[in-house]
């Protein structure tokens, strides 16, 4: 048993090490960074930099709805609606990221604009989760994006 007890610093020093070797890959990133450059994108309209922050096998659900893959999350989500949407807010309620993923979930608010002439703009509340992962390359990209919206109020 003596002979083992000499073990117990190095099996607690190469525990401390890991963890941090975790933390240390973590820290670089968060999810509240991803998500602002992700509000950032979309109250600025930026529809490329938005691309380019989607997995290739990104899934968006709404609802009924679910887009899935870049290039119909691209099209059918953010260039669609897009230009009827501004003033994204984010209000957290759980957020965590690991060396792989990153998440938030909460709830969002946004400012609807009108489509037809004449009518008033609206408020949209709802829940959100983003999930990010980072792909084989070591690069963050939005995996799952899910929003459960109230009907429109007007304002």
């Amino acid at each position: 048993m003596k002979s083992l007890l000499w073990m117990l610093p190095l099996t607690a020093a190469l525990a401390t090490s890991c963890t941090k070797t975790a933390d240390t890959a973590a820290a670089g990133v968060t999810a509240q960074a991803l998500n602002q450059q992700f509000i950032s994108a979309w109250n600025s309209k930026n529809a490329i930099q938005l691309d380019t922050m989607f997995a290739d096998d990104v899934h968006f659900l709404q609802g009924e709805t679910h887009f899935q893959g870049r290039s119909e999350v691209s099209n059918r989500w953010v260039r669609e609606t897009m230009g009827t949407i501004s003033n994204l807010r984010l209000n957290v309620a759980s957020s965590a990221t690991d060396v792989q993923t990153a998440y938030e979930g909460g709830t969002y608010n946004v400012d609807v604009i009108p489509t037809t002439p004449g009518v008033p703009m609206g408020q949209g509340e709802g829940n959100f989760i983003l999930l990010w992962k980072k792909n084989p390359k070591g690069v963050w990209k939005l995996s799952y994006a899910q929003l459960e919206g109230l009907p429109v109020r007007v304002r």
